[in-house]
C-alpha cells in the first residue's frame, strides 16, 4: 500500500481513475492510480462494514449497495451479508442478482454480473494480478470478470481475472475458474474443466 507521504499531491478523479481501469492501464506502485486506488477502497471497506454490521432488511441492503457501487441497483437484487468489496463502483449487476453469504468482490478491473445469476456462499471474484517481476510485484494489471445471464457459480468458486462466464453456465462449488467457461457449460475442479453441459427444456 502507498503510504501518506507518497500520496502527497497526488489527486485523481474518480471517474478517470475508473475509466483508465476498465480500459485495462496497469497500476504502478506508488503512481497516482495506486494512490487512488487505496483512497477508494477505504470508502469501500466503510460501506461493506456498514453493510456486514447488525441487521438490515433488503430495501436497507440494496441501498447500501447502491451507496457502495455508485449507481441504482436493478430490479429484484438480493445480498445475504456479510460481503465484501475492495472497491465498489466497478461492480455492474443485472436484474434479480443473488449474492450469498461471505462472497468477496475485488472489482477494480471490472466484474459484470447478468441477469439472474446466483453466486453462492463464500465466492472471490478477482480482477487484478500483481506484476510477475519481483522488482515491480507492487503493481497490478487489472481485466475484468464478466458473468452472462443466468449463471450459477457454486459455493467456494474462484473466479480469476480476465475470465468470462457464457450465458446459462455453471461453476460447480470449489472450482478456479482460470479461462473462460462455454456458455451451457457446468465446469470444476481446479483447474476447472468442462465436465457435462446443462440440460436444457
Amino acid at each position: 500500500m502507498p503510504t501518506i507521504k507518497e500520496c502527497e499531491g497526488k489527486a485523481m478523479e474518480e471517474k478517470e481513475y475508473l475509466d483508465r481501469l476498465l480500459a485495462g492501464e496497469a497500476v504502478e506502485a506508488g503512481s497516482e492510480m495506486h494512490c487512488m486506488m487505496h483512497n477508494m477502497s477505504q470508502k469501500a471497506i466503510r460501506i461493506c462494514a456498514d453493510i456486514n454490521t447488525g441487521y438490515h432488511d433488503p430495501d436497507e441492503l440494496k441501498t447500501l449497495m447502491e451507496k457502495l457501487t455508485g449507481r441504482p441497483v436493478p430490479e429484484g437484487f438480493g445480498l445475504f451479508p456479510p460481503f465484501n468489496s475492495d472497491c465498489g463502483r466497478n461492480i455492474f449487476l443485472g436484474e434479480h442478482v443473488f449474492i450469498n453469504s461471505g462472497c468477496k468482490f475485488q472489482d477494480q478491473g471490472g466484474i459484470f454480473i447478468g441477469d439472474r445469476c446466483l453466486i453462492g456462499h463464500n465466492v472471490v471474484i478477482a480482477t487484478l494480478n500483481h506484476f510477475m517481476n519481483p522488482a515491480h510485484r507492487g503493481g497490478m494489471t487489472p481485466k475484468p470478470v464478466r458473468l452472462g445471464d443466468d449463471v450459477w457459480v457454486g459455493s467456494g468458486a474462484i473466479l480469476l481475472p480476465g475470465t468470462t462466464i457464457g450465458d446459462g453456465a455453471v461453476v460447480a462449488a470449489g472450482a478456479v475458474v482460470t479461462k473462460d467457461v462455454a456458455p451451457y457449460t457446468i465446469v470444476g475442479g481446479n483447474p476447472a474443466r468442462s465436465i457435462k453441459q446443462v440440460e436444457r427444456s
